[in-house]
């Protein structure tokens, strides 16, 4: 059975060898003269070797004490390098952190508040993966992320949501597009018979009055991308999520809907019964606090 070697010891037989002293090693270490003699004594009791030559006034090692010296001392780079690490960790001043969001968090929502906590934190590594809201539960679900930004996608009793904005979803179209002449918010049925495109957000009309638009859709663009180059050629009008609009596209115009006034509900995704690492757990804290809670 391998000995047990305790830190302390080996730090105070490495300080007696270099020093050639126990006083002077009691000195250096804050300790008192017996103490440290105690120490190195239970070590070589351990090992069942001398390390120091015994008798003599200046200390002296061993053959096998001198074969130790090179190796106490790497075990002692090691435990401080890996306590120091651990520290850090702990402190979340450094880590990796991965989340998963949806474009429109990743865009409108995330830059400024991740700007602060990378300045904060530059020693923290943090990725980003946008996709659906239901990818973003299904990469949490698998543990392949930290925690998830996003609308809840369905009911999971694996997963735990905390509220943070409330999103209204709106009808977009071209910007000269007769609805945006009508001007104000816009009820369900001024939209009846206009050519709509499906889009991944659509599933927020299911249950309301205005479900019905999504029965004479002939069209649905997953792609974020390809939908605004479809709204801006005319071929339809989508509706949208406020955040998932392209605020700097001004061919394109984003119309409230008020009847019925359908939102999304934006929120903090994690795990049920699964601990955040100290720097996922710092950065979702530092989120939260940037964003009021929408609940």
């Amino acid at each position: 059975m391998l000995p047990e070697l305790k830190i302390a010891q080996l730090r105070y037989f490495v300080l007696v060898a270099e020093l050639k002293s126990f006083h002077a090693a009691a000195r250096q270490a804050f300790r008192t003269q017996p103490a440290i003699s105690l120490a190195v004594r239970e070590l070589e009791q351990k090992l069942g070797q001398a390390l120091v030559e015994k008798g003599g006034g200046r200390v002296e090692l061993t053959p096998f004490g001198e074969h130790c010296l090179p190796l106490f001392r790497g075990l002692i780079e090691h435990h401080d390098r890996i306590a120091r690490e651990a520290t850090l960790l702990a402190r979340h001043e450094i880590g990796q952190v991965s989340i998963a969001t949806v474009p429109s968090v990743a865009s409108r929502l995330l830059p400024g508040p991740l700007a602060r906590f990378v300045a904060e934190h530059p020693n923290v590594q943090v990725s980003i993966q946008d996709g659906t809201a239901e990818s973003v539960q299904q990469l949490l679900t698998k543990g392949q992320v930290d925690f998830g930004i996003s609308s809840l996608w369905m009911e999971d009793e694996q997963i735990e949501f905390m509220p943070i904005a409330h999103d209204q979803v709106g009808v977009v179209c071209r910007a000269d597009h007769p609805l945006v002449q009508v001007g104000g918010a816009l009820h369900w049925s001024q939209l009846q018979g206009l050519p709509m495109i499906g889009n991944g957000t659509s599933r927020l009309l299911e249950g309301t009055d205005a479900a019905c638009l999504l029965e004479h859709s002939r069209l649905f663009v997953s792609n974020m991308i390809s939908l605004i180059a479809m709204l801006e050629e005319g071929v339809g009008i989508s509706t949208l999520p406020y955040l998932a609009f392209p605020l700097e596209n001004e061919k394109l115009a984003f119309l409230p809907l008020a009847a019925p006034k359908v939102e999304r509900q934006i929120g903090m995704l994690t795990r049920k019964g699964r601990s955040l690492s100290p720097a996922a757990g710092a950065l979702m804290a530092f989120l939260q606090a940037q964003w009021p809670s929408a609940e």
